[in-house]
């Protein structure tokens, strides 16, 4: 990866998957849905703590040549021109430690008013009423507030990402950060990815918007989750209502924090 590896992280259903689905369209990045790297990372750095007897042989040193030789494994076959990026929602709570591996790296984090989020995956589960998701333990009974809780709840899908987002946002590398609105990445494309290129130091590349091709369905079928990660040919927006009852969406509205400028001290990008 002599191009590099940067980063995506931030909110579920934000538009990671749509952006890795337009930046795999030029030819010298190399980007999809989330990975394993990251839970290969976190096992190792297991594996190396105090908690095994063998630590006793590892420095940080050698803790860190182990991590790199995970990441290198994992992309051994991706062409050594290419720049990776790396998906993963946990990158946000481990910024320190992608620093310490790559001093250069970058963290693009895709977020979205954060309603629309739990809005989005309801619809996502009604619409696959006969497949219960391993989202939620395969569990076929509950009603829209219990699977809120879920995703609500600390160590949950949403809950964990933005708890992760917000050490990231209010951490100390605000300059390693950009935060990419899912609003301005469906409605105006250009416009983010221009952001997106500027940040990574990457000259502009003409994408086709109109002509998106990607596919996750064998993935999203074994979450029992089908459409978790399906994405149009073409970048719309698309208004809608939500079917969230409206104290459930009205009670995660305020957690938008990064359209406040107030709640900005660091200066992070945001787009």
């Amino acid at each position: 990866m002599k191009n590099g590896i940067h980063f995506i992280s931030g909110l579920p259903r934000s538009g990671s998957t749509l952006l890795a689905a337009l930046l795999r369209q030029n030819p010298g990045l190399h980007a999809n849905i989330t990975s394993p790297v990251g839970s290969l990372m976190i096992g190792a750095l297991h594996t190396m703590s105090a908690a095994h007897e063998g630590s006793v042989f590892l420095d940080d040193g050698r803790r860190a040549a182990v991590l790199r030789a995970l990441v290198e494994g994992y992309y051994h076959d991706v062409h050594p021109d290419r720049m990776v990026l790396d998906t993963n929602r946990l990158w946000c709570s481990k910024l320190p430690t992608l620093k310490t591996l790559y001093p250069e790296a970058k963290l693009i984090c895709c977020v979205r008013h954060v309603p629309w989020i739990y809005d989005s995956m309801e619809r996502l589960v009604q619409r696959n009423a006969l497949t219960p998701s391993k989202i939620f333990g395969f569990e076929a009974s509950g009603t829209v507030y219990d699977r809120f809780e879920t995703l609500n709840r600390s160590n949950g899908m949403v809950g964990f990402a933005w708890t992760g987002l917000r050490q990231a946002f209010f951490g100390s590398d605000p300059e390693r950060l950009l935060l990419v609105r899912f609003e301005t990445l469906t409605e105006r494309p250009a416009l983010a990815l221009r952001g997106i290129y500027a940040f990574l130091g990457l000259p502009p590349f003409e994408h086709d918007t109109e002509n998106i091709a990607f596919d996750a369905s064998e993935f999203d079928t074994y979450l029992g989750a089908p459409g978790l990660h399906a994405v149009g040919t073409a970048v719309r927006a698309v208004p809608r209502r939500t079917i969230l009852p409206p104290e459930l969406f009205n009670r995660v509205a305020v957690d938008t924090f990064w359209n406040d400028p107030a709640l900005n001290p660091n200066g992070v990008t945001v787009i």
